[in-house]
């Protein structure tokens, strides 16, 4: 049997009439930048949040970089970010002149905690990126309790938790603004690239918009130095007509990530803690002889991934950063045993049962 890593067809097909639909909407409106498509998918994504604005940019991490560009954070300013993420959220920061401090996570849910992040606070430190990874949510009521104890800037990094929630709040609502990704794997994916910045600060909100757009907010007036980052026509209109499906998409993810969480017993893998909220854009397992565990399952037909295989600190982009092995012990033995198997909305159960018994068997 052959089981992909993910796979679009199920649910692209099931909603092959609205996209199109979308598709002839641009198309006849000979309109494909700042819209009417790019505003209704703006309004409708902050209302399913429960944020005032959202502003639709290129992708997920020119809406990091628009944050913290708003927020004045630059040279001679520090960031604290998880060791264990993808590269984009400490790029962003490293793009505006600040420096990325990073934080170990903790092992059991791969997410980084206020107790380990307020170590690492010093007089220079003016933000903490919360980086909601794998789909799961961060301790947020103890980062806000942080951030405002330290005067800091609490952002969330959830280009991979949309729709993820913790005591009734959904990610992205939980600090000063959110960034968003829509890549194609995304659990709200464009079928090119986009992102989106979410707040509900509306002078924050209306300096994310005025850099976006070179800096101005009145054509050719340009007040500051800006950018060119848009989420273009034909994205926001695909992104407008899968929006209303991602809560039967979320609750088909959830349903599988139980099985896998209640069925996988295999002594020689390891899964993260429990999270009713996590929406499992990725469901990792943690294996010591992780190399050999991906061999056997393609063997078997089952294709897997393996997410951030070396962290931040060891990355030669940041040599600058003087970290060397061992400095985050948590981050490196997660790259080293991680590896991502199937989950995505249309999967069978057949695939299912098949991906179980071949994990419980390994």
């Amino acid at each position: 049997m052959q089981v992909p890593y993910s796979d679009f067809h199920v649910m692209h097909d099931s909603i092959r009439d609205d996209l199109n639909a979308a598709y002839e909407k641009v198309m006849d409106s000979e309109w494909f930048i700042q819209g009417k498509q790019d505003t209704a998918f703006e309004e409708a994504f902050a209302s399913f949040l429960g944020v005032r604005h959202c502003i639709g940019v290129g992708n997920g991490l020119d809406a990091l970089r628009l944050i913290l560009l708003a927020l004045g954070i630059g040279r001679g300013d520090e960031v604290l970010v998880p060791a264990n993420t993808f590269i984009a959220s400490a790029l962003a920061i490293s793009y505006v002149g600040a420096t990325p401090v990073l934080v170990d996570p903790d092992p059991e849910t791969a997410l980084i905690t206020p107790e380990e992040s307020e170590k690492h606070i010093t007089s220079k430190t003016k933000a903490i990126m919360v980086v909601q990874l794998y789909g799961r949510v961060a301790d947020m009521e103890g980062f806000q309790a942080l951030a405002q104890a330290h005067h800091l800037a609490l952002i969330e990094d959830a280009a991979q938790a949309h729709g993820a929630e913790r005591s009734g709040r959904k990610a992205g609502s939980f600090g000063i603004a959110a960034g968003f990704s829509f890549y194609p794997g995304k659990n709200l994916g464009a079928l090119g690239d986009g992102g989106a910045v979410v707040t509900d600060d509306d002078v924050l909100a209306q300096r994310v918009r005025a850099l976006s757009n070179y800096g101005a907010t009145v054509k050719y007036h340009h007040d500051e130095l800006g950018v060119n980052s848009h989420l273009d026509e034909l994205q926001a209109a695909f992104l407008s007509a899968k929006l209303p499906h991602l809560p039967a998409w979320t609750e088909e993810r959830r349903r599988l990530g139980a099985r896998y969480e209640k069925e996988i017993t295999s002594g020689k893998l390891r899964l993260l803690r429990h999270d009713p909220g996590n929406v499992y854009h990725i469901f990792p397992v943690f294996c010591e002889d992780r190399d050999a565990l991906q061999r056997y399952l393609e063997d078997q037909g089952i294709h897997t991934l393996i997410h951030y295989p070396i962290p931040i600190h060891l990355q030669k982009a940041y040599q600058s950063l003087g970290h060397r092995i061992g400095d985050f012990p948590a981050a490196e033995s997660l790259a080293a045993s991680e590896l991502s198997i199937p989950l995505y909305p249309g999967m069978t159960e057949e695939a299912v049962d098949y991906v179980i018994a071949a994990l419980n068997a390994f």
